[in-house]
């Protein structure tokens, strides 16, 4: 009787907001068209009455296309969440949908022919060969949820960092693009519904064939191959079958996110028990929260007179509930995932510094000296210094101390909380910075360096806090925290989106900050760089003790003297600062903050005041090797210092991680 009880739950839940939806499309097609014009408009509407041209044309279209679009992302994380046994798989978090995107971005930008007629298969094979690759870096991982997850964000993001270099290079374009990126559901005719629906009621069909090889997936591996039944065949056959239904969607209408997270949840949460009916509920219910999106959407475009991708909003809305589904799950063991916690050495960390203090030296007189001239190499000679240096040299210096400021904040994020996966780009800092800086640009024209830095510092801080908050009551376990951090980066990436897609003219200077352009650095924006980071990194050693101890938990901390809640809220100002101050010079993404304290941990660099140092001038080093690679890599065009350092830093974590099993 119970189980009958919460399947009625489930099914009236599911009702409710799908009459919900209907109730507000009929209320925006009666503004557009007299109901007793409907049937004839959708069927043959009159060349002479634009309502009803603009009815058939564009309001049914895009219904239908966002229908389809809820209902078949909804089922690909489904059967995602299903077949890995993970609440928290999805095609956006597991790299899916970046991995598509990117495929098409590469096809729009440079083989713009194939998207004729294969843009479907370009979308197919971009999220095939993300899902492989992200697969077989969590499988190092056996599979554990952060270990998924982490897989899944390194290769999202290394896909946007590709994509960010070829937006770059294509201005051209750039509007188009980032329109698409925020998952525009516009219509202009019924060729995307056609094209759409034939693609997905294929895949539907052959997940619901495939319902009954699923449920065999919860069973043990040797039970399994007792019955003959081979579980990675199945597994493989399954999850094929959910990329197809993310690409087809992405291909058509762009990203939209977290849907296929959302509809899962909910229909989980209102207690659909079975795997059949969770699908079957999870595919109206994505159906229905995409259509009610896309009428607020529609809304705020008739009332508002501004136009919003739908995708972006989706991502804004769907991110509480993914905080939601964080907090009722349990946390993982600490040792699900340990990057770059086991080196070890024999060489004094005093020694170590000294070493690291010569190479970033060399360092940066390398690549002030050495570029390429044409086709060719060339050291700058004494005669030819005078002239490089005020070119070569205030970027040099600028990325360094952007480097080390990033760095240092990481080391701080991770030593304050514990956590070897925190820092400022896994835990969306970046992000919350350059949604600071954003809302600066909208309050002033023309804000000063004082009011940016004010203004990110703000954003990060605000962040910061609600992940130390959110990481005190679930222990400060990784998973929670980056997948708190996640969500909450979600949100701001969707309100950058939105901004990007306005094509406001100052949406140029977010993508140079968000790229990390150090082209424009001169002596006085390096000067001040330093100066910031001058001033900003020895505050970092105050916390040296608190550093020791935080790690060993606020019980040993609190009895050896340490006030946690105190030092907590002074390290995440720091870093707050320290975040905000380099991405106004060298962008969000660049990993610098996550690469440099492992890499000083490997270093032998374990106590507090080391490990700072050392993760300072590894950043720093880091930064200015990044810098001089995009400057003479495909020069005479530059790489951006920031994504260069990403395309170094995300695949040294991926390696990383293929290499450490995690213990059980």
């Amino acid at each position: 009787m119970r189980v009958d009880r919460t399947s009625w739950r489930a099914d009236a839940l599911t009702a409710a907001l799908c009459l919900a939806a209907l109730v507000l499309v009929a209320l925006r097609f009666s503004h557009q068209l007299a109901p007793a014009a409907w049937i004839v408009a959708a069927i043959h509407p009159s060349a002479g009455n634009a309502d009803a041209l603009v009815f058939h044309f564009s309001s049914l279209p895009r219904l239908a296309v966002a229908a389809m679009c809820g209902a078949a992302l909804a089922l690909s994380g489904a059967m995602f969440q299903h077949v890995l046994g993970n609440p928290l798989a999805s095609p956006t978090l597991l790299g899916v949908s970046a991995g598509a995107q990117l495929a098409l971005l590469a096809a729009t930008v440079l083989a713009p022919a194939w998207l004729a007629d294969q843009h479907e298969v370009v979308a197919l094979v971009g999220a095939g060969l993300a899902t492989a690759t992200a697969f077989g870096i969590a499988a190092r991982q056996r599979f554990s949820s952060l270990g998924l997850i982490l897989a899944g964000l390194l290769v999202g993001l290394f896909c946007g960092a590709v994509g960010g270099l070829l937006k770059l290079f294509h201005q051209e374009e750039i509007g188009a693009i980032f329109l698409w990126d925020g998952g525009s559901l516009a219509q202009q005719d019924w060729s995307v519904a056609a094209a759409l629906w034939p693609r997905l009621l294929v895949f539907t069909l052959a997940a619901t064939f495939m319902l009954r090889p699923m449920r065999l997936l919860g069973l043990a591996d040797d039970s399994a191959r007792g019955l003959g039944v081979s579980l990675a065949f199945f597994r493989t056959l399954c999850l094929s079958v959910a990329v197809c239904l993310a690409a087809s969607v992405t291909a058509a209408v762009g990203l939209i996110g977290f849907v296929e997270i959302a509809a899962p949840f909910i229909a989980r949460l209102a207690g659909a028990r079975t795997l059949g009916h969770r699908m079957i509920l999870s595919a109206l219910i994505g159906a229905a929260l995409l259509v009610l999106v896309d009428e607020a959407v529609q809304a705020f475009d008739r009332f508002g007179g501004i136009s919003l991708p739908t995708g972006a909003v989706t991502a804004l809305l769907a991110a509480p509930l993914l905080l939601l589904l964080l907090s009722r799950l349990k946390p993982e063991p600490e040792a699900a995932v340990q990057i770059g916690m086991s080196g070890r050495t024999k060489t004094s960390a005093i020694r170590v510094l000294l070493v690291l203090t010569v190479v970033v030296l060399a360092a940066i007189a390398f690549s002030t000296l050495v570029g390429r001239v044409g086709s060719g190499w060339s050291i700058a000679s004494s005669a030819d210094w005078a002239a490089l240096a005020p070119w070569r040299l205030p970027r040099t210096i600028e990325v360094f101390a952007a480097g080390a400021m990033l760095a240092t904040a990481g080391a701080l994020l991770q030593r304050s909380t514990g956590n070897p996966m925190a820092s400022p780009e896994v835990l969306g800092i970046g992000a919350a910075v350059v949604a600071g800086l954003a809302v600066a640009l909208v309050v002033s024209a023309a804000p000063s360096r004082l009011f940016l830095l004010v203004a990110g510092s703000a954003a990060a801080f605000a962040l910061t806090a609600i992940l130390i908050w959110r990481g005190s009551r679930t222990g400060f376990s990784p998973g929670h925290l980056v997948l708190t951090g996640l969500s909450l980066a979600a949100a701001l990436q969707s309100i950058i989106a939105i901004a990007l897609a306005a094509n406001d003219p100052r949406s140029a200077i977010l993508l140079g900050w968000m790229a990390g352009s150090s082209a424009s650095a001169d002596t006085a924006s390096a000067g001040v760089t330093l100066l910031l980071a001058a001033i900003l990194m020895p505050l970092a050693l105050l916390f040296a003790r608190s550093l020791d101890l935080l790690p060993l938990g606020d019980g040993v901390a609190q009895s050896l003297g340490a006030a946690p809640g105190p030092a907590r809220f002074g390290i995440l100002a720091l870093a707050s600062v320290l975040t905000s101050a380099s991405v106004l010079a060298v962008g969000p993404l660049t990993f610098v903050g996550l690469m440099g304290p492992h890499l000083a941990l490997r270093l032998g660099c374990r106590r507090a005041v080391t490990h700072l140092t050392g993760s300072a001038l590894t950043g720093g080093l880091v930064m200015v090797l990044a810098d001089w690679l995009g400057r003479v890599v495909i020069a005479p065009f530059e790489v951006p210092a920031g994504l260069a350092a990403a395309l170094i830093g995300i695949p040294y974590l991926a390696i990383t991680l293929l290499r450490r099993v995690p213990s059980t």
